[in-house]
């Protein structure tokens, strides 16, 4: 189960249905099942808090993840930023549901075990997110 919910922001202007179907059409190619993923909806202001608080890094981010999978079954949070969204969509010349959809994609591929701390690591996120971006037909 996928459900989005908000804080202190709008939702989105995003497409639900191709968020869904993209997240649980990687969750099954990646070999696992899905389980309850949250995706939270949040300024950037409520998201550096959490990042201060719970990752003692003081900057703004797209995303923080929250990791509750258990074996092949995929749950976690995401809390997103919408503002940090809303600006890279702009910065990179690409729509709101492509954005939303990779930053969302990146916190799943977490959930899945993937990771980005090295730069080999970050080379093979970034592929990850190309690839199932491209399967809904964004670049």
């Amino acid at each position: 189960m996928i459900e989005i919910h908000t804080i202190d922001v709008m939702v989105p202007d995003i497409s639900p249905e191709l968020f869904v179907l993209g997240v649980e059409r990687l969750i099954l190619k990646e070999g696992k099942e899905l389980g309850i993923i949250n995706v939270i909806c949040v300024s950037d202001d409520y998201l550096l808090d959490m990042n201060i608080k719970h990752l003692n890094h003081d900057y703004f981010t797209d995303i923080i993840t929250f990791d509750y999978t258990n074996d092949l079954i995929v749950s976690g949070d995401l809390y997103v930023s919408v503002d940090r969204v809303v600006d890279n969509a702009v910065l990179n010349t690409v729509s709101l549901n492509n954005e939303f959809l990779r930053v969302c994609i990146h916190g799943v591929l977490h959930l899945c075990g993937y990771d980005d701390k090295s730069d080999s690591e970050i080379v093979v996120m970034r592929e990850k997110e190309d690839f199932y971006l491209s399967l809904y037909g964004f670049t």
